[in-house]
């Protein structure tokens, strides 16, 4: 590793950035989807061969008999919805794996479901967050698992065996693609086959305290450049102690959502996610450091502070970067905080915000295949998400944002979603969301994410720690069957 003095390596500020050209991250919505690599792929059928040359015996019968397997598997899959839709005929129960809604918010939903759909019942079983991903897994390669399930956004990769996709009937991908933002088609469609529908869209946020801004005569920043001009505004010193600062930035353990936050900086300075390397990578990666850099003017932040959400809270830091649950344990941590979310700064001449959210998906296990997709087509129309919205706003502040673009209007001017819901059109993601607790894809990527920057801090150079980074993401990417050159942030 190269150990250099990184106080010696110039500090791009914003302005240096590179801006790719307008639109260029958010690709047009084709019609026929391209193959996204993080999902599964309908196989493409070949053409029919010719016909068999006339007294070939031998060779018609091979061909009758592939003929015979292809039509016995169709029938074996047609069967399988049939079965399904036949169950309907008697009263059958699908299994419904949720995590954040309680029993009280969810079983209003589920009995309008059961009263409007009387020959199926639905078993809710509310699971722990904690090794989540690998319970579901194992349940469902045993047969023992639910018939519909939440799933984060970047799990298809690890969920390829287990997701059912939706049949046609349900909903079609160009139906999806007018319902829902469109991060969630580049997410959860892969040709014409649907894996999943969001109940909610949610991301980051700039939390930002109104007392420390009135205070300095501070705005909130549109710009990185309104960031650093007001950073030094906001920040308080008790002769080297800092005893207010003006943004959670430039470490990993105290700055809760690091990779998220880091990783939407490097979109939106056009770097390559799969593969974090090259100039726009390395002065992201630099300017992200510099808010825990003592010799820098807008020095802010370090790792003796408190964890940002509990500082934040305690009005202790006048901004950060947080998802929308985290109002609700701001609140909880101190009622009386004045704060406010607005969207996330920008550079100029591009628009680049970050989706991280849950889906709701099928399992390809399921004994009742056609009754589980019926059900979530339910939970995921306008009027159960409405609904849903209301139950649980009465036990938390609110519900969580819509999905539906045709939703968005009714949530656009709340103080607390608000935001989201303005940034859901232009967001991107990638498997380096915080707090999924996969142990798999995010947690392995977050964590050579968290040496770079540690590295970094450390004395070595920009270009080592991010080519490690880079060797490690390719090796983890590889290992669920992807490729850091087939991998473009989505």
């Amino acid at each position: 590793m190269e150990d250099p003095n990184i106080n010696a390596v110039p500090i791009t500020a914003p302005e240096t950035f590179v801006v790719p050209a307008e639109g260029s991250f958010i690709p047009s919505q084709p019609q026929v989807q391209p193959e996204n690599p993080f999902i599964p792929q309908e196989s493409v059928a070949s053409a029919a061969p010719p016909a068999p040359a006339a007294g070939n015996a031998l060779l018609r019968r091979l061909l009758m008999v592939v003929v015979f397997l292809a039509l016995l598997a169709g029938l074996v899959f047609l069967g399988r919805f049939i079965f399904g839709l036949v169950a309907g005929a008697k009263e059958v129960t699908i299994t419904y794996w949720g995590l954040w809604e309680n029993d009280a918010m969810i079983r209003p939903i589920l009995a309008d479901f059961e009263s409007s759909h009387p020959k199926i019942k639905v078993q809710y079983v509310k699971q722990s967050h904690r090794q989540y991903r690998e319970r579901l897994s194992a349940a469902i390669s045993r047969g023992e698992g639910p018939d519909v399930f939440r799933f984060h956004n970047t799990w298809v990769p690890m969920l390829r065996t287990s997701l059912l996709p939706a049949p046609k009937t349900v909903m079609t991908a160009a139906e999806y693609q007018q319902a829902f933002y469109p991060i969630a088609t580049s997410d959860l469609v892969g040709g014409q086959s649907i894996y999943g529908i969001p109940l909610m869209i949610d991301g980051l946020g700039l939390y930002y305290n109104e007392d420390i801004f009135a205070a300095a005569g501070a705005k909130p920043p549109v710009t990185w450049e309104d960031v650093l001009n007001i950073v030094p505004k906001l920040t308080a010193r008790n002769e080297k102690v800092i005893t207010t600062s003006a943004i959670a930035l430039g470490t990993t353990g105290n700055v809760e959502h690091f990779s998220d936050i880091l990783a939407t900086m490097m979109l939106q300075n056009g770097a390559k996610l799969s593969d974090p390397t090259g100039k726009t990578a390395e002065e992201t990666l630099l300017f992200y450091r510099k808010f825990a850099d003592p010799t820098d003017p807008v020095y802010t932040w370090n790792e003796t502070l408190d964890n940002s959400i509990y500082a934040f809270a305690m009005g202790k830091v006048a901004m950060i970067f947080a998802p929308s649950w985290r109002a609700f344990d701001i609140k909880q941590m101190n009622a009386n905080l004045r704060f406010k979310i607005t969207v996330i700064p920008q550079l100029p001449g591009n628009t680049v915000t970050w989706a991280s959210y849950w889906v709701e998906g099928v399992s390809a296990k399921s004994k009742y295949p056609a009754a589980a997709w019926e059900f979530v087509k339910y939970l995921t129309s306008k009027q159960t998400a409405t609904k849903l919205y209301s139950e649980e706003s009465k036990g938390r502040l609110f519900g969580e944002p819509y999905a539906r673009v045709d939703m968005g209007k009714s949530l656009a001017d709340d103080p607390y979603v608000g935001a989201f819901i303005k940034q859901a059109p232009n967001a991107k993601s990638f498997p380096l969301a915080s707090r999924t607790f996969d142990n798999g894809l995010n947690d392995k990527l977050i964590k050579y994410l968290e040496d770079a920057v540690n590295g970094l801090a450390q004395g070595s150079a920009p270009k080592a720690v991010l080519d490690t980074a880079s060797a490690g993401f390719r090796q983890v990417l590889g290992s669920y069957g992807l490729s850091s050159s087939a991998a473009p942030a989505r």
